[in-house]
């Protein structure tokens, strides 16, 4: 059986926040179709919104998202200005201003905006599209960077959840990964977010990374819990030094190998359940008052590009270089690379530069893959009749379904497949079954 779980883990497969994942995007679909898809919404439905602001003051190595290095504020405040006119530009293009009840902020580092910039740009917000008076705006934080002024301007903003950046309190590790970042600094920066009103933080924790061992990720996820955030993710690293070049600073060597990574994550979620949080999908744990677990005890845990959600909006409209977005008939992205996105704004356009347009198949199999990642179980029958697609097709072409049943991963009984809980950390397996696009499902 160990030799079954091992091949499962060590399986290179999407984190299927989305399906069709980005790998399919084209650009069959552009700026012309995201157009479209923008003029014919609905107007009385809410969006969510979602703003990419890719600058850090530092490099962690470890990091694989597309961000940009500056010790300068000019390039932050040229980028915010672009950024401005794409609000203008995909506002215009929408039916009236549409109702929005989520707005995420994610990098980089957000905050790096700088107090009266953020504060504006949030005023600049409102004024294009109608926030409703519940509206979620959360912000990822980088917690070493965070200032008083800035906390003040979160607040005043009307930000209501934070999202910290921590991965290891272990000062080996910190400095394995080029992030050093002490308990202290954390602690201020959940201390300044809560004076100012914001109550529900988030901590991001990773494990797997260079010099990591289980005590280590243990004393860190029990130094987490005594600031008690509201939730915490808890990521697996993944080393690609081939696609990502900053990770070529982080030796081979150090890293821990396929068995003490999985000590590394049990350990980790067996101390976050013993001081009162809940699983809730893959790698996030909530207390029980949070908005994912209450999402998930009333099945309405959602997957989007930005991860578990509680927000059941349709469409998601993406702001800035590299952004994704759900609109309408599919999923479109902006330009990766900031120049690029700069270039297209600028000229009056909109910087889609590819993305997916969903058929009938694509739209089942992401009904299935995302119930499979919130609940660790789908009902194939019902999601397949309320689609208008067949159950036996569809059965019949889940790749390595059997296997995962013979393997005892999954239980399946007329259609209903259950991932048995102490498997849930193999669920892309599962859902990867379902991925028309893979050819298999294992190395």
């Amino acid at each position: 059986m160990q030799t079954s779980l091992t091949k499962y883990r060590e399986a290179r497969l999407p984190w299927y926040t989305i399906y069709p994942t980005v790998s399919e995007f084209s650009g069959a679909v552009g700026a012309e179709a995201y157009e479209e898809w923008l003029r014919n919404l609905p107007a009385d439905d809410p969006v969510s919104l979602y703003f990419h602001v890719p600058f850090c003051r530092s490099m962690c190595w470890y990091c694989g998202f597309p961000t940009t290095i500056t010790r300068h504020n000019a390039p932050i405040h040229n980028y915010l200005a672009v950024l401005l006119d794409e609000i203008r530009l995909v506002s215009e293009r929408a039916p009236q201003a549409l109702p929005v009840s989520d707005v995420h902020f994610g990098g980089g580092t957000p905050t790096l905006i700088g107090p009266a910039d953020f504060l504006a740009l949030m005023g600049f917000l409102r004024h294009r599209f109608a926030l409703t008076k519940t509206a979620t705006v959360a912000v990822e934080i980088d917690p070493r960077t965070l200032t008083a002024e800035m906390a003040d301007a979160l607040g005043a903003a009307g930000v209501s959840r934070a999202s910290l950046g921590v991965q290891s309190f272990d000062p080996i590790v910190q400095k394995a990964i080029n992030r050093v970042q002490s308990e202290a600094q954390t602690v201020a920066a959940v201390e300044m977010l809560r004076r100012n009103g914001i109550s529900r933080i988030n901590f991001d924790l990773i494990f797997g990374l260079p010099h990591q061992t289980v005590q280590s990720c243990v004393e860190t996820a029990r130094t987490a819990v005594a600031m008690r955030p509201s939730r915490l993710a808890v990521f697996g690293y993944s080393h690609i030094p081939s696609f990502i070049k900053n990770q070529r600073l982080i030796e081979d060597a150090s890293l821990p190998g396929s068995a003490a990574r999985a000590e590394q994550e049990a350990a980790v979620a067996v101390t976050l359940i013993a001081a009162g949080y809940r699983e809730i999908g893959l790698d996030h744990f909530a207390l029980p008052d949070d908005e994912l677990a209450l999402a998930q005890k009333t099945g309405r845990l959602r997957r989007n590009s930005l991860g578990y959600s509680g927000d059941t909006c349709k469409t998601l409209i993406g702001f800035g270089a590299s952004a994704i977005g759900r609109v309408g008939e599919g999923y479109v992205q902006n330009e990766v690379t900031r120049e690029s996105y700069i270039g297209h704004v600028a000229a009056g356009r909109l910087a889609t530069s590819k993305g997916c347009r969903l058929s009938d198949d694509d739209r089942v199999r992401a009904a299935i893959i995302e119930r499979l990642m919130c609940d660790l179980e789908a009902d194939v029958p019902a999601i397949c009749a309320a689609h208008g697609s067949d159950t036996i097709r569809l059965l019949d072409s889940a790749k390595g379904l059997a296997m995962l049943a013979e393997d005892g991963i999954v239980d399946i009984e007329k259609g209903f497949i259950r991932v048995r809980p102490e498997h849930r950390f193999v669920v892309r397996s599962v859902a990867a079954a379902f991925d028309s696009f893979l050819d298999r499902i294992v190395p």
